[in-house]
C-alpha cells in the first residue's frame, strides 16, 4: 500500500512528532492544526513545544520540504488524528469523556476523503470512541462507503492505534516501540500496519478496534494503580513518623517487589485521565481503578494541608510575624521531570491553591518555561532556584527535574520543607 500523502491532525505532544519522524522517512505529511501560531512555527522549522531531538527532525523535514503545516485538512491518503480527549462534566459526573475534539477533527477532514483513504484514530479513547468517529465521518459522507456498514468492501479504512511514548523521549519511543494496532476490519488493520511501518522499528500487533482502545487504557490504569500504592503508603508513613523513601528502598530489596516512588500526585494527559474512561463504561466494575484514581487526586490536597502546616510552624517559631509576611517557593510546575508539559499536573494544581489562600508571596521555580501560564497563578513571581532558595521561608518540592537535584539541605534550609519528590528527604 502507498500513502503519497499523509496528513496529521493535531499537532500537539504526540501529533507533531509523529509528523516529524514520518516526513523524516520522506514522505510528504501535511499537519494540521487549528492554532495558527504552531501552524507559522512549524513552517518555519521550529517548535511551539519542548521535546528532545525534536526541533533537529522538524527542522530537516520542513527544509528538505517533507512537512508543512496548515489550518485546515487538505486532500491526502492517510489521516491520524492526535487530539485531545478532555473530561466534561455531565448529570454530576465530572469525569466524562469529551470527544469533542474528535467529532470536529472528523468533520473538518470529511470533506477532503476519497475512497480508498485510511483514517486512523490515534487519540487515547474510550472504548467505541473509533466506531463513533466512523459514524461521523459516514454521516458527512454519505456518497462512500465504511467499515461499519460495508464491511471489508467499505470505501474508507478505518483504525485505532494509541500512542504510547514517554514525554522527554517521544522521537525515539514513537520509533522503536511496538504498536497495537485495531481496525474495524482486517483490511482496516492491514492499511494501518502498512503506514506505521513506514517509521516505526517495533513490532505491529493487529487487534479490533474496541480491544485496541482498551490496551492503552489498561496500561495507565495499571500505571495508575501501582503509583496510588506508593502515594497512599507515604501518606501512612507520614502519620507513623516513619522515612517512606527508606521504607521503599528496604522494601524493594525484596526479589519480587517494586514499588514507585511517591509524588504530589499524577499528571499528564494519560495516567490522570485514562483510567476515568474505564471507569466511565464500567462504573459498578471499575472499583479498584476507580479507587487509585482517587488516591491520585487526593494526593494534591494532603501536599496542601502539608504546606499550612509548614506555614503555621513558621508562625509559632516568629510570633512577630503574620502570614502575610511568609514566603512560599514551589519547586517544579510540570507533570513529570525535564518536561514543560503542564497539562494535568498536580504540581500546577498545588501551587494555584497555594496562590489563591496564601496572602504573603509565591514564588515559582519551573526552568522549562519562559513564562508562568496565564490566568492561572495569580501575583505568583517565575524566578530562578538560587533567588527561591535565599528567599523563601517555606519550600515545596513539586517536580525533581534535574537542576534541583543539585540542591542540598543545607541550601535549602533544614526547617519548613515539604519535599513529595524525596529530592531533599534522601540527604537529611
Amino acid at each position: 500500500m502507498n500513502y503519497d500523502t499523509i496528513s496529521v491532525i493535531g499537532l500537539g505532544y504526540i501529533g507533531l512528532p509523529t509528523a516529524a519522524v514520518i516526513a523524516s522517512r520522506r514522505q510528504r505529511v501535511i499537519g494540521v492544526d487549528v492554532n495558527q501560531h504552531a501552524v507559522d512555527t512549524i513552517n518555519r522549522g521550529d517548535i511551539h513545544i519542548v521535546e528532545p531531538e525534536l526541533d533537529i527532525v522538524v527542522h530537516a523535514a520542513v527544509r528538505e520540504g517533507y512537512l508543512r503545516a496548515a489550518t485546515s485538512p487538505e486532500p491526502a491518503d492517510a489521516f491520524l488524528i492526535a487530539v485531545p480527549t478532555p473530561f466534561k462534566a455531565e448529570n454530576g459526573n465530572s469525569h466524562v469523556p469529551d470527544l469533542t475534539y474528535i467529532k470536529s477533527a472528523s468533520q473538518s477532514l470529511a470533506p477532503v476523503l476519497k475512497a480508498g483513504d485510511l483514517v486512523i484514530l490515534e487519540s487515547t479513547s474510550p472504548v467505541g470512541a473509533t466506531e463513533q468517529m466512523a459514524a461521523w465521518l459516514a454521516e458527512a459522507r454519505p456518497d462512500l462507503t465504511f467499515p461499519q456498514t460495508h464491511g471489508e468492501e467499505s470505501d474508507i479504512r478505518i483504525a485505532h492505534c494509541p500512542e504510547r511514548v514517554l514525554p522527554g523521549h517521544v522521537v525515539r519511543e514513537l520509533v522503536e516501540n511496538d504498536r497495537v494496532i485495531g481496525g474495524m476490519t482486517a483490511k482496516c488493520s492491514a492499511a494501518a500496519t502498512a503506514l506505521y511501518q513506514i517509521f516505526v522499528e517495533g513490532e505491529c500487533i493487529t487487534t479490533t478496534a474496541r480491544t485496541a482502545e482498551m490496551a492503552k487504557l489498561t496500561e495507565n490504569s495499571f500505571r495508575d494503580v501501582n503509583i496510588a500504592f506508593a502515594n497512599e503508603l507515604s501518606i501512612i508513613c507520614d502519620k507513623l513518623d516513619i522515612s517512606v523513601w527508606e521504607l521503599i528502598r528496604l522494601s524493594n530489596r525484596h526479589p519480587r517487589v517494586n514499588i514507585l516512588q511517591p509524588g504530589p500526585g499524577v499528571g499528564g494527559h494519560c495516567i490522570a485521565v485514562d483510567p476515568w474512561f474505564i471507569v466511565s463504561e464500567t462504573p459498578d466494575e471499575a472499583r479498584l481503578i476507580r479507587t487509585a484514581r482517587e488516591v491520585n487526586d487526593g494526593k494534591p490536597q494532603w501536599v496542601i494541608d502539608k504546606v499550612n502546616e509548614a506555614v503555621g510552624k513558621f508562625l509559632s517559631a516568629n510570633p512577630d510575624k503574620t502570614a502575610r509576611d511568609v514566603t512560599i517557593a514551589c519547586f517544579g510546575l510540570a507533570f513529570k521531570p525535564d518536561i514543560d508539559d503542564l497539562r494535568e499536573s498536580p504540581a500546577l494544581k498545588i501551587t494555584e491553591s497555594i496562590v489563591a489562600k496564601h496572602p504573603g508571596k509565591t514564588l515559582v521555580v519551573e526552568p522549562n518555561i519562559a513564562e508562568l501560564p496565564v490566568g492561572k497563578l495569580g501575583d505568583a513571581q517565575l524566578v530562578d532556584m538560587n533567588d527561591a532558595l535565599g528567599a523563601a521561608d517555606v519550600k515545596v518540592m513539586l517536580v525533581d527535574h534535574k537542576p534541583f537535584k543539585t540542591i542540598t539541605v543545607n541550601d535549602a534550609g533544614r526547617d519548613y520543607l515539604i519535599d513529595t519528590r524525596g529530592v531533599w528527604a534522601e540527604k537529611t
